[in-house]
């Protein structure tokens, strides 16, 4: 599903990613992992097209995503969803509104839009809550929100960028099941973080960065749990 070959990230005379290679096989649940600065977030930005490498190859389900011009980039995007740890939401709107902008911007009919939308606020459990103005609900139903946002699409992988780190523990831990249940219906998912409990208590194959390098996880994992 993912596939990196000697990928490199410099901001001039920095580099924010040195030679990397890894492997994400369709189905798994993966964990990008280490202390700030380490390169989690430039990772998940290359695989999302908002950066490009510097150096090296990378494909997602056999594209060569690394030879992509930005006409091509919406393409790519239609099958990747993703979640920042701010919610990225707009207060002012409502709940179906927030989630069904990721279909109209892909030129979704009206009516497909309508019928999905309460479908994948059932899956992040919040049914009925489609009038609720985005504004006004806690940190852990915005984050529901953003993660409807981001499959109402049905991406084929699911990024998480800190998905929890504005959360207290249960929260975190509501949102982790969440991803861990659309992860088990068949989306590929790879989560930013570097909370150990977390990982921990969901265990899945971790790909730890230090200083831009991978030092643990090159290897394709084992199959999904």
């Amino acid at each position: 599903m993912i596939r990196l070959y000697h990928i490199g990230k410099s901001y001039g005379d920095r580099d924010a990613l040195r030679d990397v290679s890894l492997h994400v096989e369709k189905g798994e649940m993966v964990y990008v992992t280490g202390p700030s600065g380490a390169g989690k977030s430039t990772m998940l930005k290359l695989l999302y097209g908002a950066e490009r490498p510097s150096t090296g190859k990378m494909l997602i389900a056999g594209t060569d995503v690394s030879k992509l011009d930005s006409r091509q980039l919406p393409s790519l995007r239609r099958n990747l969803g993703v979640v920042f740890q701010d919610f990225k939401l707009l207060p002012q709107r409502t709940v179906a509104e927030n989630v069904g902008m990721a279909l109209e911007v892909i030129g979704a009919e009206p009516d497909a839009i309508r019928r999905r939308v309460p479908a994948v606020l059932n899956i992040v459990g919040l049914k009925g809550r489609e009038e609720d103005k985005a504004g006004v609900l806690s940190g852990g139903e915005k984050q529901r929100v953003a993660i409807a946002r981001a499959i109402v699409n049905d991406p084929a992988i699911l990024l998480a960028d800190e998905p929890t780190g504005n959360l207290d523990g249960a929260m975190a831990v509501e949102v982790m099941e969440i991803l861990q249940a659309i992860n088990l219906r068949g989306t590929t998912v790879l989560v930013a973080t570097h909370d150990v409990g977390l990982m921990d208590r969901f265990p899945y194959r971790r790909l730890r960065f230090v200083d831009g390098r991978l030092v643990v996880g090159s290897t394709l994992g084992a199959a999904r749990r």
